[in-house]
């Protein structure tokens, strides 16, 4: 599974909203891809289009949609958001990475 936080899920419906994209066609792809000082980064966007091989989960009342190899990587992760001055934006609180790189853009397993 993979949990969405109530930040995340404010911001995903605002941007949905700003981009005038519609919540019953829309999901969030999530996919981890190789790169980044640690590794692996992460892949985030909107899609309509399913694949496959597929994992679909709703948390939250949002979809989130990821491949099955990247399913592996983010089982029990958390997809959370922080705003303001300070805030890093989208970001995954996931329990399977092993170390985090220093700015948080990618990890190790």
């Amino acid at each position: 599974m993979v949990f969405v936080a109530d930040s995340a899920k404010e911001r995903i419906g605002s941007i949905l909203t700003e981009q005038k994209l519609n919540e019953e066609e829309y999901f969030v792809r999530v996919s981890v891809v190789s790169g980044g000082c640690s590794g692996l980064s992460y892949k985030m966007d909107f899609d309509n289009e399913s694949q496959p091989n597929d994992q679909v989960f709703e948390d939250n009342g949002v979809k989130i949609v990821t491949d099955l190899k990247s399913f592996l990587y983010l089982c029990n992760t958390t997809l959370e958001f922080s705003g303001g001055l300070e805030g890093k934006g989208f970001y995954f609180n996931n329990p399977n990475a092993a170390r985090e790189c220093g700015c948080g853009e990618s990890f190790a397993v």
